[in-house]
């Protein structure tokens, strides 16, 4: 498994997430991250403080996956992700 000073990306914590939490993000794909799917991706390895390449923004209408991270979602749920 790779991190990258310390920050894990979205390809380490992927197969680790619950399968409830995969079918959200697939099916809200580019959308504010609910507080829960937030939490279980935290608990899946994933850290919203650092700089990894799959933290969007964070504004008043909630937490946001970086572009690269909604089309590698968007891979994954196609097959076509590594």
């Amino acid at each position: 498994m790779q991190c990258h000073g310390g920050r894990m990306e979205i390809i380490e914590w992927w197969p680790r997430l619950d399968s409830d939490a995969k079918a959200w993000l697939i099916a809200h794909n580019g959308e504010a991250v609910a507080p829960d799917v937030l939490s279980r991706i935290v608990a899946a390895g994933g850290t919203v403080t650092s700089s990894a390449r799959w933290i969007g923004e964070t504004g008043p209408d909630g937490f946001f996956l970086s572009d690269e991270a909604v089309d590698w979602i968007e891979a994954a749920a196609n097959d076509e992700s590594d």
